[in-house]
């Protein structure tokens, strides 16, 4: 994993983050306040995106990564080339997804090299620092169909 800057990132990376920030405006977080938003490019290119809602029970709550996942899914593409995951930091770490979300995103790239963006956000909702990783570095030696 590496931070990056922000102006060295390339146009579909920007764009990814870009569309991730905004979709925290969309969380629905009143429980825990912690808003996650999510974009994600499928194999065709396109941009699908996500944001958190919680339920008062969080059983049901749904994270950012996992409803632009199904977003994807609903229009025939079960293919994802890179996703961009932002959240409002208490400190320095990146926003990593959570270990159902690895699972998932790695549902949908089987061979590991999802790019995965992680933006961390200050108490304002300005970016405050950006890091590259992949899927095969969150997840290594994911479960899949091979096991089956």
């Amino acid at each position: 994993m590496q931070q990056i800057d922000l102006k060295k990132m390339n146009d579909e990376e920007k764009l990814l983050v870009d569309k991730a920030v905004e979709m925290i405006d969309y969380s629905y977080s009143p429980y825990s306040k912690y808003k996650v938003g999510a974009a994600l490019m499928d194999s065709s290119g396109k941009i699908h995106s996500g944001c958190n809602i919680e339920s008062v029970d969080f059983t049901l709550t749904s994270h950012a990564e996992m409803v632009a996942i199904d977003s994807m899914v609903k229009t025939g593409c079960i293919e994802v080339k890179s996703i961009a995951v932002a959240a409002r930091g208490i400190s320095n770490k990146p926003p990593t997804p959570c270990g159902l979300c690895r699972q998932k995103i790695s549902e949908f790239n089987n061979d590991g090299s999802c790019k995965i963006l992680l933006v961390n956000l200050d108490e304002k909702y300005r970016i405050k620092n950006i890091f590259r990783t992949t899927l095969d570095e969150l997840l290594p030696y994911s479960f899949s169909s091979e096991f089956l």
